[in-house]
């Protein structure tokens, strides 16, 4: 792969090993590899950056009437910085973009990983002589066919405390794990493992990436062993050839946990991974809409909106003369109470205003809310008026919410103090909530 692209995406371990829980196919077009797959393993499709020499517009233009015959947007994933910059003069207007840190690959320079030197990195010293310290007889082996058997232990273990890995993207994890092992030579991968005694404690691997770049692709622990995970860091990273002067760590998926423990090393630099869609018809009237009614939100807010979590069948619309001029937006939260929907992005066209279609799309959404056998719906008023407003049409209380996405999105006002939501009530709860907690369904 060309040195300037850093995205664990286009290892071809990863490509591999993950194929069929992405269902991945791959093709040459005009000189350019293009890799196609489904989303997060569900139903939409995606391409990663065509990755050649020659027309990239030219190659585009394919994949948007393939999309579109298929009767999707185009949605092109991972790309670079570059890449993003060429669609936009190359294709004005047409696609839309988010830029999820999420997806970040953090890179590392090997020789900071395998010396652990200075200040910032005396946590990581101390943690080893600690490791050390209580298991002075461990010793560090490269990961071969003789410990795979091991390795996959050690990974079901991991999963046994973790509810066995009822997670379908854990089960994928496993799945591509195996397949690792069972074409390790030929996928061109290298490992390493950490024992104490005749126990396997932890394990890595990877690939790789361009001519100066390692990716890894796994590290498990057992989390039993103090600093195990900070040993075989080190240690892999200690015996890797000196070409590799970066690691490519792949991605913290929004997990607080991971994504303190990746700064924790302080990444050289993160590989941003731009997403881009084609737009629909109903995208660009909620655009336009979003545009007009709140002009505090930049076109980066709204276009990570639509790509993240707009859907057609949760907006709402009221059309004159075949143009929407007002909308709203119904999302799905999991709480204490049960499924609420959540109303937002209420907006009506300034020369639209005062003749009730906010009020009128108010009234659909309690109707749908009701027959889908909601708890509740529920809404942040931007202001006093607004509050007033919906009081008027039976919405109560003053509820602290706090949202989580799994993606950092922020639904709320964006001001803490002030993100306190009123309530429609389909199925009153014997007592009042003192806060709302809401996890969005997908």
């Amino acid at each position: 792969m060309r040195r300037g692209l850093y995205n664990c995406d286009l290892s071809f371990a990863n490509i591999y090993c993950w194929r069929k829980f992405y269902q991945t196919a791959w093709c040459e077009v005009e000189g350019f590899l293009v890799i196609r797959f489904r989303i997060d393993g569900g139903s939409a499709t995606g391409y990663m950056q065509p990755i050649g020499e020659g027309d990239f517009a030219s190659v585009i233009r394919c994949l948007m009437n393939e999309a579109d015959t298929a009767g999707e947007p185009l949605r092109l994933i991972g790309l670079t910085n570059e890449a993003k910059a060429q669609l936009e003069q190359e294709f004005p207007d047409q696609f839309i973009f988010d830029d999820n840190r999420a997806t970040h690959d953090y890179l590392y320079r090997r020789e900071d990983l395998s010396r652990l030197q200075g200040k910032n990195y005396q946590p990581k010293r101390n943690h080893i002589n600690r490791f050390i310290g209580n298991y002075p007889t461990y010793r560090y082996e490269p990961l071969t066919r003789a410990n795979m058997a091991e390795c996959i232990h050690l990974e079901l273990e991991w999963c046994r405390h973790r509810n066995g890995c009822i997670e379908e993207g854990l089960n994928a994890e496993r799945e591509a794990m195996q397949e690792a092992f069972a074409h390790f030579e030929v996928l061109g991968l290298q490992g390493g493992c950490i024992y104490v005694g005749d126990q396997l404690v932890a394990f890595t691997y990877g690939s790789a990436l361009n001519d100066h770049t390692f990716d890894i692709h796994v590290e498990k622990a057992d989390t039993r062993y103090d600093g195990a995970f900070t040993i075989i860091n080190r240690r892999f990273a200690e015996q890797l050839d000196e070409r590799f002067t970066l690691l490519n760590r792949e991605e913290d998926l929004g997990i607080e946990g991971l994504r303190k423990a990746k700064l924790s090393y302080y990444p050289a630099f993160l590989q941003a991974k731009h997403r881009a869609e084609t737009t629909t018809p109903h995208q660009r009237a909620c655009q336009r809409l979003w545009r007009a009614c709140f002009p505090q939100d930049d076109d980066a807010f709204i276009e990570q909106f639509l790509i993240r979590h707009y859907r057609e069948e949760r907006m709402l619309t009221l059309e004159v003369e075949g143009e929407v001029v007002a909308m709203l937006h119904l999302i799905p939260f999991a709480t204490a109470w049960g499924t609420m929907r959540y109303i937002y992005g209420v907006a009506t066209d300034p020369a639209h205003r005062g003749r009730g279609y906010a009020t009128e799309l108010l009234h659909r959404a309690i109707d749908l809310s009701r027959t889908a056998g909601d708890a509740a719906l529920f809404l942040i008023p931007a202001t006093q008026s607004l509050r007033d407003l919906y009081a008027r049409e039976g919405f109560t209380g003053d509820l602290p919410v706090h949202f989580t996405t799994g993606d950092d999105f922020d639904f709320g006002t964006g001001v803490a103090e002030r993100d306190r939501a009123m309530c429609y009530w389909l199925d009153a709860p014997q007592s009042l909530p003192e806060h709302l907690h809401a996890d969005l369904i997908r």
